[in-house]
Protein backbone atom coordinates (compact mmCIF):
# COMPACT_ATOMS: atom_id res chain seq x y z
CA UNK A 1 0.00 0.00 0.00
CA UNK A 2 1.39 3.49 -0.81
CA UNK A 3 2.52 5.74 2.00
CA UNK A 4 -0.35 7.70 3.55
CA UNK A 5 0.08 11.26 4.82
CA UNK A 6 -0.97 12.18 8.38
CA UNK A 7 -4.28 13.72 7.28
CA UNK A 8 -5.34 10.44 5.65
CA UNK A 9 -4.28 8.48 8.72
CA UNK A 10 -6.49 10.73 10.83
CA UNK A 11 -9.40 10.13 8.47
CA UNK A 12 -8.92 6.37 8.63
CA UNK A 13 -8.77 6.46 12.42
CA UNK A 14 -12.17 8.18 12.56
CA UNK A 15 -13.76 5.59 10.24
CA UNK A 16 -11.84 2.53 11.52
CA UNK A 17 -14.80 0.87 13.34
CA UNK A 18 -16.85 0.78 10.14
CA UNK A 19 -13.91 -0.55 8.15
CA UNK A 20 -13.19 -3.32 10.64
CA UNK A 21 -16.79 -4.49 10.61
CA UNK A 22 -16.39 -5.20 6.91
CA UNK A 23 -12.89 -6.64 6.82
CA UNK A 24 -13.68 -8.65 3.69
CA UNK A 25 -14.42 -5.51 1.71
CA UNK A 26 -12.29 -2.91 -0.03
CA UNK A 27 -11.76 0.66 1.16
CA UNK A 28 -10.60 3.99 -0.20
CA UNK A 29 -10.26 7.65 0.81
CA UNK A 30 -11.52 10.47 -1.42
CA UNK A 31 -11.29 14.24 -1.43
CA UNK A 32 -14.93 15.27 -1.98
CA UNK A 33 -13.95 18.82 -2.90
CA UNK A 34 -12.04 17.71 -6.00
CA UNK A 35 -13.49 14.23 -6.48
CA UNK A 36 -9.98 12.78 -6.48
CA UNK A 37 -9.20 9.39 -4.97
CA UNK A 38 -6.31 9.65 -2.51
CA UNK A 39 -5.67 5.99 -1.67
CA UNK A 40 -7.30 2.55 -2.03
CA UNK A 41 -6.47 -0.87 -0.66
CA UNK A 42 -5.34 -3.74 -2.88
CA UNK A 43 -8.74 -5.52 -2.92
CA UNK A 44 -10.67 -2.51 -4.17
CA UNK A 45 -7.91 -1.64 -6.65
CA UNK A 46 -8.13 -5.18 -8.07
CA UNK A 47 -11.92 -4.84 -8.48
CA UNK A 48 -11.29 -1.62 -10.42
CA UNK A 49 -8.58 -3.31 -12.54
CA UNK A 50 -5.96 -0.84 -11.31
CA UNK A 51 -2.72 -1.05 -9.38
CA UNK A 52 -3.07 0.52 -5.91
CA UNK A 53 -0.24 2.92 -6.71
CA UNK A 54 -2.17 4.23 -9.73
CA UNK A 55 -5.37 5.02 -7.82
CA UNK A 56 -4.08 8.25 -6.20
CA UNK A 57 -5.16 11.29 -8.21
CA UNK A 58 -7.79 9.40 -10.23
CA UNK A 59 -11.34 10.72 -10.34
CA UNK A 60 -14.62 8.82 -10.53
CA UNK A 61 -14.82 9.74 -14.20
CA UNK A 62 -11.35 8.24 -14.78
CA UNK A 63 -12.33 5.00 -13.03
CA UNK A 64 -15.97 4.53 -14.04
CA UNK A 65 -16.90 6.88 -16.87
CA UNK A 66 -19.10 9.97 -16.84
CA UNK A 67 -22.49 8.35 -16.16
CA UNK A 68 -21.35 6.31 -13.15
CA UNK A 69 -19.24 9.22 -11.91
CA UNK A 70 -22.34 11.42 -11.67
CA UNK A 71 -24.03 8.87 -9.40
CA UNK A 72 -20.91 8.64 -7.26
CA UNK A 73 -20.71 12.41 -6.97
CA UNK A 74 -24.36 12.66 -5.94
CA UNK A 75 -23.86 10.00 -3.25
CA UNK A 76 -20.75 11.80 -1.96
CA UNK A 77 -22.62 15.10 -1.61
CA UNK A 78 -25.61 13.41 0.05
CA UNK A 79 -23.27 11.84 2.63
CA UNK A 80 -21.62 15.19 3.42
CA UNK A 81 -25.03 16.82 3.81
CA UNK A 82 -26.16 14.01 6.10
CA UNK A 83 -23.04 14.34 8.25
CA UNK A 84 -22.80 10.63 9.06
CA UNK A 85 -22.31 7.21 7.43
CA UNK A 86 -24.53 6.52 4.40
CA UNK A 87 -24.77 3.30 2.36
CA UNK A 88 -25.79 3.26 -1.30
CA UNK A 89 -25.74 0.65 -4.07
CA UNK A 90 -24.17 1.20 -7.48
CA UNK A 91 -24.14 -0.71 -10.78
CA UNK A 92 -20.87 -0.06 -12.59
CA UNK A 93 -19.41 -1.27 -15.88
CA UNK A 94 -15.87 -2.53 -15.30
CA UNK A 95 -13.81 -4.14 -18.08
CA UNK A 96 -16.95 -4.93 -20.05
CA UNK A 97 -18.68 -6.57 -17.08
CA UNK A 98 -21.55 -5.08 -15.06
CA UNK A 99 -20.76 -5.21 -11.35
CA UNK A 100 -22.89 -4.32 -8.33
CA UNK A 101 -21.41 -2.76 -5.20
CA UNK A 102 -22.68 -1.56 -1.85
CA UNK A 103 -20.69 1.52 -0.80
CA UNK A 104 -20.53 2.81 2.78
CA UNK A 105 -19.40 6.46 2.91
CA UNK A 106 -18.12 7.95 6.16
CA UNK A 107 -17.37 11.70 6.41
CA UNK A 108 -14.06 12.47 8.10
CA UNK A 109 -11.74 15.39 8.71
CA UNK A 110 -8.06 15.22 7.77
CA UNK A 111 -5.20 16.44 9.93
CA UNK A 112 -5.02 19.61 7.83
CA UNK A 113 -8.70 20.31 8.46
CA UNK A 114 -10.02 19.37 5.03
CA UNK A 115 -13.09 17.22 4.57
CA UNK A 116 -12.54 13.67 3.41
CA UNK A 117 -14.66 10.64 2.67
CA UNK A 118 -13.68 7.13 3.72
CA UNK A 119 -15.53 4.63 1.51
CA UNK A 120 -15.96 0.92 2.15
CA UNK A 121 -16.94 -1.15 -0.91
CA UNK A 122 -18.71 -4.51 -0.87
CA UNK A 123 -19.01 -6.73 -3.96
CA UNK A 124 -22.68 -7.74 -4.12
CA UNK A 125 -22.16 -10.70 -6.50
CA UNK A 126 -21.90 -13.26 -3.64
CA UNK A 127 -24.91 -11.66 -1.94
CA UNK A 128 -26.99 -11.86 -5.13
CA UNK A 129 -25.94 -15.48 -5.61
CA UNK A 130 -27.04 -16.38 -2.07
CA UNK A 131 -30.33 -14.54 -2.62
CA UNK A 132 -30.93 -16.47 -5.86
CA UNK A 133 -30.12 -19.76 -4.13
CA UNK A 134 -32.46 -18.91 -1.27
CA UNK A 135 -35.21 -18.02 -3.72
CA UNK A 136 -34.70 -21.28 -5.63
CA UNK A 137 -34.76 -23.23 -2.36
CA UNK A 138 -37.97 -21.51 -1.24
CA UNK A 139 -39.62 -22.14 -4.60
CA UNK A 140 -38.63 -25.80 -4.41
CA UNK A 141 -40.00 -25.97 -0.87
CA UNK A 142 -43.30 -24.50 -2.06
CA UNK A 143 -43.46 -27.01 -4.91
CA UNK A 144 -42.71 -29.85 -2.51
CA UNK A 145 -45.37 -28.66 -0.07
CA UNK A 146 -47.93 -28.46 -2.87
CA UNK A 147 -46.89 -31.88 -4.14
CA UNK A 148 -47.10 -33.34 -0.63
CA UNK A 149 -50.58 -31.91 -0.23
CA UNK A 150 -51.63 -33.54 -3.49
CA UNK A 151 -50.12 -36.81 -2.34
CA UNK A 152 -52.06 -36.62 0.92
CA UNK A 153 -55.27 -36.11 -1.02
CA UNK A 154 -54.44 -39.04 -3.29
CA UNK A 155 -53.58 -41.21 -0.27
CA UNK A 156 -57.00 -40.46 1.17
CA UNK A 157 -58.46 -41.97 -1.98
CA UNK A 158 -56.17 -45.00 -1.49
CA UNK A 159 -54.53 -44.54 -4.88
CA UNK A 160 -51.53 -46.89 -5.20
CA UNK A 161 -48.69 -44.45 -5.76
CA UNK A 162 -44.95 -44.25 -5.19
CA UNK A 163 -44.15 -42.17 -2.08
CA UNK A 164 -41.09 -40.39 -3.51
CA UNK A 165 -42.61 -39.18 -6.80
CA UNK A 166 -46.37 -39.43 -6.41
CA UNK A 167 -46.58 -41.61 -9.52
CA UNK A 168 -48.26 -45.01 -9.84
CA UNK A 169 -46.31 -47.94 -8.53
CA UNK A 170 -45.19 -50.66 -10.93
CA UNK A 171 -47.97 -53.15 -10.13
CA UNK A 172 -50.76 -50.62 -10.70
CA UNK A 173 -49.09 -49.29 -13.86
CA UNK A 174 -48.81 -52.79 -15.34
CA UNK A 175 -52.50 -53.32 -14.59
CA UNK A 176 -53.34 -50.05 -16.36
CA UNK A 177 -51.21 -51.08 -19.32
CA UNK A 178 -52.99 -54.45 -19.64
CA UNK A 179 -56.35 -52.72 -19.57
CA UNK A 180 -55.25 -50.24 -22.23
CA UNK A 181 -54.06 -53.06 -24.51
CA UNK A 182 -57.40 -54.87 -24.10
CA UNK A 183 -59.40 -51.70 -24.74
CA UNK A 184 -57.36 -50.74 -27.79
CA UNK A 185 -57.62 -54.24 -29.22
CA UNK A 186 -61.42 -54.31 -28.83
CA UNK A 187 -62.09 -50.79 -30.06
CA UNK A 188 -59.31 -50.61 -32.69
CA UNK A 189 -57.79 -47.49 -31.17
CA UNK A 190 -54.19 -46.52 -30.56
CA UNK A 191 -52.20 -45.50 -27.52
CA UNK A 192 -48.54 -44.78 -26.80
CA UNK A 193 -45.98 -45.89 -24.24
CA UNK A 194 -42.86 -43.90 -23.33
CA UNK A 195 -39.85 -45.22 -21.42
CA UNK A 196 -37.86 -42.49 -19.64
CA UNK A 197 -34.41 -42.63 -18.06
CA UNK A 198 -32.60 -39.89 -16.16
CA UNK A 199 -29.27 -39.21 -17.86
CA UNK A 200 -26.11 -39.52 -15.70
CA UNK A 201 -25.67 -36.52 -13.41
CA UNK A 202 -22.51 -34.40 -13.58
CA UNK A 203 -19.56 -36.14 -11.83
CA UNK A 204 -19.31 -33.49 -9.09
CA UNK A 205 -23.05 -33.86 -8.39
CA UNK A 206 -22.95 -37.67 -8.44
CA UNK A 207 -20.08 -37.51 -5.92
CA UNK A 208 -22.50 -35.98 -3.38
CA UNK A 209 -24.26 -39.33 -2.97
CA UNK A 210 -27.87 -40.36 -3.47
CA UNK A 211 -29.57 -37.18 -2.19
CA UNK A 212 -29.28 -35.17 -5.46
CA UNK A 213 -30.79 -38.07 -7.43
CA UNK A 214 -33.72 -38.16 -5.00
CA UNK A 215 -34.32 -34.44 -5.61
CA UNK A 216 -34.19 -35.06 -9.38
CA UNK A 217 -36.66 -37.96 -9.07
CA UNK A 218 -39.05 -35.74 -7.13
CA UNK A 219 -38.75 -32.97 -9.73
CA UNK A 220 -39.37 -35.37 -12.62
CA UNK A 221 -42.36 -36.80 -10.75
CA UNK A 222 -43.86 -33.32 -10.45
CA UNK A 223 -43.30 -32.64 -14.15
CA UNK A 224 -44.90 -35.93 -15.14
CA UNK A 225 -47.93 -35.30 -12.93
CA UNK A 226 -48.29 -31.84 -14.42
CA UNK A 227 -48.00 -33.02 -18.03
CA UNK A 228 -50.36 -36.00 -18.09
CA UNK A 229 -54.15 -36.21 -18.27
CA UNK A 230 -56.50 -38.05 -15.96
CA UNK A 231 -56.77 -40.96 -18.44
CA UNK A 232 -52.97 -41.32 -18.70
CA UNK A 233 -50.69 -43.13 -16.24
CA UNK A 234 -47.13 -42.47 -15.12
CA UNK A 235 -44.90 -44.89 -13.24
CA UNK A 236 -41.61 -44.79 -11.33
CA UNK A 237 -39.83 -48.07 -12.12
CA UNK A 238 -36.56 -47.68 -10.23
CA UNK A 239 -33.89 -45.10 -9.37
CA UNK A 240 -33.53 -43.74 -12.91
CA UNK A 241 -36.42 -45.28 -14.85
CA UNK A 242 -39.92 -43.96 -15.44
CA UNK A 243 -42.72 -44.82 -17.87
CA UNK A 244 -45.78 -43.00 -19.24
CA UNK A 245 -48.91 -44.50 -20.80
CA UNK A 246 -50.67 -42.01 -23.11
CA UNK A 247 -54.22 -43.20 -23.67
CA UNK A 248 -55.76 -42.72 -27.14
CA UNK A 249 -52.63 -40.99 -28.46
CA UNK A 250 -50.73 -41.82 -31.65
CA UNK A 251 -46.99 -41.83 -32.22
CA UNK A 252 -46.75 -38.27 -33.57
CA UNK A 253 -48.74 -36.73 -30.71
CA UNK A 254 -46.84 -38.80 -28.15
CA UNK A 255 -43.55 -37.59 -29.62
CA UNK A 256 -44.67 -33.96 -29.41
CA UNK A 257 -45.75 -34.29 -25.79
CA UNK A 258 -42.62 -36.13 -24.69
CA UNK A 259 -40.40 -33.65 -26.52
CA UNK A 260 -42.09 -30.88 -24.55
CA UNK A 261 -41.43 -32.78 -21.34
CA UNK A 262 -37.79 -33.34 -22.32
CA UNK A 263 -37.32 -29.59 -22.82
CA UNK A 264 -38.89 -28.86 -19.44
CA UNK A 265 -36.48 -31.28 -17.79
CA UNK A 266 -33.48 -29.70 -19.52
CA UNK A 267 -34.38 -26.27 -18.10
CA UNK A 268 -35.48 -27.47 -14.64
CA UNK A 269 -33.26 -26.41 -11.73
CA UNK A 270 -33.19 -28.53 -8.57
CA UNK A 271 -31.85 -26.95 -5.38
CA UNK A 272 -29.81 -29.15 -3.04
CA UNK A 273 -27.82 -27.80 -0.07
CA UNK A 274 -27.40 -24.40 -1.71
CA UNK A 275 -26.41 -25.84 -5.11
CA UNK A 276 -28.37 -25.56 -8.33
CA UNK A 277 -28.54 -28.94 -10.08
CA UNK A 278 -29.72 -29.50 -13.63
CA UNK A 279 -30.68 -32.78 -15.27
CA UNK A 280 -31.75 -34.23 -18.61
CA UNK A 281 -33.63 -37.36 -19.66
CA UNK A 282 -33.61 -39.80 -22.56
CA UNK A 283 -36.87 -41.23 -23.89
CA UNK A 284 -38.03 -44.04 -26.12
CA UNK A 285 -41.59 -43.88 -27.48
CA UNK A 286 -43.62 -46.67 -29.10
CA UNK A 287 -47.29 -46.96 -30.05
CA UNK A 288 -49.89 -49.70 -30.12
CA UNK A 289 -50.64 -51.17 -32.62
CA UNK A 290 -48.39 -49.30 -35.09
CA UNK A 291 -45.02 -50.30 -33.63
CA UNK A 292 -46.12 -53.39 -31.67
CA UNK A 293 -49.09 -55.76 -31.52
CA UNK A 294 -48.64 -57.18 -28.02
CA UNK A 295 -47.84 -55.76 -24.62
CA UNK A 296 -44.43 -57.42 -24.51
CA UNK A 297 -43.56 -56.24 -28.03
CA UNK A 298 -44.61 -52.72 -27.07
CA UNK A 299 -42.34 -52.74 -24.04
CA UNK A 300 -39.46 -54.14 -26.13
CA UNK A 301 -39.98 -51.45 -28.79
CA UNK A 302 -39.83 -48.76 -26.09
CA UNK A 303 -36.65 -50.20 -24.62
CA UNK A 304 -35.00 -50.36 -28.05
CA UNK A 305 -35.92 -46.74 -28.78
CA UNK A 306 -34.63 -45.69 -25.34
CA UNK A 307 -31.35 -47.54 -25.91
CA UNK A 308 -30.94 -45.64 -29.18
CA UNK A 309 -31.58 -42.31 -27.44
CA UNK A 310 -28.90 -43.13 -24.86
CA UNK A 311 -26.47 -44.28 -27.57
CA UNK A 312 -26.94 -40.96 -29.35
CA UNK A 313 -25.78 -39.03 -26.29
CA UNK A 314 -28.97 -38.74 -24.25
CA UNK A 315 -31.23 -35.72 -23.75
CA UNK A 316 -33.40 -36.75 -26.70
CA UNK A 317 -36.63 -38.51 -27.66
CA UNK A 318 -36.37 -41.47 -30.05
CA UNK A 319 -39.34 -43.15 -31.75
CA UNK A 320 -39.71 -46.87 -32.28
CA UNK A 321 -39.92 -48.04 -35.89
CA UNK A 322 -43.41 -48.53 -37.35
CA UNK A 323 -44.14 -52.11 -38.36
CA UNK A 324 -45.38 -52.89 -41.84
CA UNK A 325 -46.98 -56.36 -41.93
CA UNK A 326 -47.26 -58.28 -45.18
CA UNK A 327 -50.80 -58.44 -46.56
Amino acid sequence: MPEIDPSLMAALAQALPAVLERDQDGWAVKDPATGAWLVADARLAAWLHREPSRIAGSTDADLFGAAAAAAQRAADQATLAHGGPVTTEHRIELAGQRREFSVLRCPAVGGDGRSLLVTVWRDLAPVRKREAQSKAALEQLEREQLANEQLRKQASLQTPRDNATGLYNLAHFEDQLRREVDLSTREHREFALAAIEIDPLAPDVAALGSAPMVRVQEALGRLLRGNTRAMDASCHYDEKRFAVLLSGVGLATAHSRMEGLRRQCATQIVAHEGREIGFTVSMGVASFPHTAHTQEDLRSACEAALAEARARGGNRVTLASIRFDNA
